[in-house]
This record gives structure tokens, sequence and C-alpha cells, in this order.
């Protein structure tokens, strides 16, 4: 072997950046040079996974109020708090040996995920949210001017900017298109019908959420996948229109991984239903797709950096060039592991059954009450944990700070032109809140 590689191959393999092979020092261990990592983790399942009450004993949130906002930006359960200890403390006690491994943390992230997701590790990159998610993947896929994407009205910010600014650098048009006029009489095959009535030759990206956090309506992903597919049939693999899902209000409530739904991309934070670390996100990608998908944020992996060096010239995997290089908040994104964990011990059948019958729970209610329209639909085929609401004659503003102040409801507006009432049930709400929060909105009516 030439000296320059053998010197190259030293200064990437001492580098703090990433670790070019080798096993990781996993946290609750020690590195080769006897330095402790972190203390012996803590478990990642309740007390009691069976029991909901032990669940919710698990987060730290203020009990005198009804959380029904705790999936905005997550409060975090007991495993997680301590995961990210953990990582926070070996990282202040020797953080040049601990980031040296930095690359195999990563991949031990990618393995719960893949866990979870019934998908592969080399399929997922690491992100912060999904708004940087979203950014990375339409701008690191090639549309070419006159290229059409497809997403809808009821979309957020996030995405219709992430397509704006991607179409501005491209040349290629975004179309939204409307799903449905009255949400809570939302129909999956006019969703469906919709969509497709909406696809043209030029369409290479079918941009959708998976559940709208505008209104609550879950769409039907799976039927919208297959209509696509056929679509795709007599189209060369160039030419297909790619499914991609921003899945943040689905991730954590719903039990479909990205293979259930048939989508080619799934983009997600994992700070919000899933409860992980604030902070952290991934980005789910079918194998021909995720070599698509260009690296717009350099990567710190080794394969890059070998082919910076010198060293290599190879072709850089999907989940190391969507996975955006420099230095992290690592205690988060390392406990993230513990995050899927905690889920899984728990059961994602479970917590999908336990959201649908506190969210049905809350729509008959709240259905009930005069002068109280629920926006998303009764049908629990299209919707999820998000309920939406109006109050006549109320802002909805001014209805969550009465609720907040008056009540000890925790709920938000929907951040659109078209403002709601918003309430999510989840593992940290109960049919008792469920009942009191009924109670809350009908004092406003």
């Amino acid at each position: 072997m030439p000296e320059q590689m053998i010197a190259r191959r030293t200064l990437l393999a001492g580098s703090a950046l990433v670790i070019a092979g080798g096993a990781a020092a996993a946290a609750a261990g020690c590195t080769d040079q006897g330095t402790a990592s972190a203390a012996s983790p803590s478990p990642t399942t309740p007390a009691d996974p069976d029991s909901w009450d032990a669940v919710r004993a698990e987060f730290a949130l203020d009990p005198q109020l009804a959380h029904f906002a705790a999936y905005v930006l997550a409060t975090h359960p007991a495993p997680v708090r301590a995961a990210i200890e953990r990582w926070r403390e070996a990282l202040d006690n020797d953080p040049a040996t601990v980031v040296h491994e930095a690359y195999s943390h990563d991949e031990a992230v990618r393995a719960a995920a893949s866990r979870y997701l019934r998908a592969r590790p080399d399929e997922i990159a690491l992100t912060d949210s999904t708004t940087m998610g979203l950014g990375l993947v339409y701008h690191g896929l090639t549309l070419e001017p006159g290229a059409h994407v497809l997403t809808t009205t009821h979309d957020f910010y996030s995405t219709h900017e992430a397509l704006r600014l991607a179409a501005e650098r491209s040349g290629a048009e975004v179309e939204q298109v409307q799903l449905y006029d009255d949400p809570a009489a939302a129909d999956a095959d006019e969703i469906t019908a919709r969509i497709e009535a909406a696809i043209r030759p030029e369409t290479r990206v079918v941009a959708l959420t998976w559940v709208h956090s505008s209104t609550g309506v879950k769409l039907p992903v799976r039927q919208i996948a297959d209509m696509l597919a056929d679509a795709n049939r007599d189209r060369d693999p160039q030419q297909r229109a790619l499914l991609c899902i921003d899945g943040i209000h689905g991730l954590g409530v719903e039990q479909d991984g990205p293979n259930e739904l048939g989508c080619d991309v799934l983009i997600s934070g994992t700070h919000k239903w899933l409860f992980g670390p604030r902070g952290t996100g991934l980005v789910w990608a079918k194998p021909d797709v995720g070599e698509a998908i260009g690296a717009i944020i350099p990567p710190f992996d080794p394969v890059g950096i070998n082919n910076w060096l010198g060293v290599t010239d190879a072709p850089r995997p999907f989940y190391d060039a969507g996975t955006p290089g420099g230095y992290k908040a690592f205690e988060h994104r390392w406990a993230v592991t513990e995050a899927f964990e905690f889920h899984e011990s728990i059961g994602r059948d479970r917590i999908a059954a336990h959201s649908r019958e506190l969210a049905t729970q809350l729509k008959d209610g709240l259905s009930g009450v005069p002068g109280v329209r629920v926006v998303t639909p009764s049908d629990p085929q299209l919707s999820s944990g998000l309920v939406c609401c109006e109050v006549t004659g109320l802002h909805a503003g001014e209805a969550v700070e009465r609720l907040h102040r008056d009540h000890g409801i925790v709920a938000s507006v929907t951040p659109y032109r078209d403002q709601y009432i918003r309430f999510g049930t989840s593992i940290v709400t109960t049919p008792e809140q469920v009942d009191q929060a009924v109670a809350a909105v009908a004092a406003l009516a």
C-alpha cells in the first residue's frame, strides 16, 4: 500500500468526525482505551407496559394539566431522558473518544428505526426534523425543467416552501390540488380520484402528508399508492411519479410502516408522536429511489471522506448521502434508539388502537355539544390522533387560551389560514381527560 494512502487512512481513522469501520463503543460500555462512555443503561420498558397508567408515569408532564398538545414538541419519557443524560455525561467526560465512534452510534439508531419501521437500516437517513428531511429530499431529487410536482392545498408550509424553492431552482412546476371540500365529509375514493385526475405524463413527484395537521384528515395512502403504481406501470423508471409522504403525524401513532403504506419516501421527525428526543428525524426511501436522492449537505461518512482524501472513488449509499454532516446534539440523536424501543415495548398496534379509541370518544363527545363543529372525519379510517373543531363565534386562539387558563386543558391552534382548535389524543391522555376536554369546550360554546 502506498505510504500516502496509509497516512490518509490513519488520518481518517483518527478523526473526531467519523470512524471508517469497527464496532461501536455502546453507550453502556467502555472504549478500547478503558474510558467509560456512559453509565449502565436504564430499562426502555415501562414498569408495566400493559398499563396505560404506568406508561403515563414515565413522563414528567405537569399532572395538573390535561396534555392534548404534548406531541407538538415532544415531552420525553424516562428512558429517553435517561439516555440523553448518559450520552451527555459521556460527551462531557471524554467528547473526543465518544465522537470518534459517532458513525457506529448512528448505525445503532438506524438499526432501531429499521426494526420499528419494518425496513432495512440502509434505507434510512438521519435528520434533525421533518422540515430538514423535506428540504433534503425535494432538493436532492433531480427535477428537469417542465417536470410536474403535485401536492395539495392542505399541506403545511414546510412542504409548500421546500417544493417552491426546489422548483425555483430546477424549473419544475408545482401544482396544489384540493382533496376535499369539507374535511368532516372527506371520502377515500374521492381523495384518490382527485389526485389521479391531476397526474400528468410530466408528473415526477406526488408530495402528500399522511395526517393533515390542518384538519386531522388521514389520507388513504395505501389506496393512493396502488393508484399511482397503475399510473406508473407503462412509464420508464426515470419518468415515474414518486409518492413522497410527510409522516410526522402518523409516525408513532399509526401502526403501518412505509412498506405497508406503499410510498417511495417517508419523511418524519421523531420528536412528536414517537416522543423521541427533540431535534431528531429521519428519511426512509426505497433503495432505487434513495439512489436518486443526491446529497445537499456534506455528510460525515467514511465513503465521502475517503473519496475526498483520494483513498477511494466509490458511490455513496443513501443512508450516508441523506444524513447531513456536522456536529450535532449527539446526546439527542443517539437517544432516538430508546424512543423506538419504548414504543415497541408497549406495542405499536396497542398505541394505535388506544389513540383511535380516545379520538373517537373525543369526536363523539364534541359532536354532541351545541355550537361546536367537529372538522375531523368521524371515520377512524380517515383520521388518527388529531381532532380539530371550532366553536361558533369564538376564535380558535382565544378558545385555546381559555381552555388552558380556566380548565387546565392544553390544546393548540392549527397554524393555517383556517384556524381550528386542535387536540391530540396520545399515550399521555386518558379517557377521563377526554371527558374533561369535552366539558371544557361545552363551557365555551
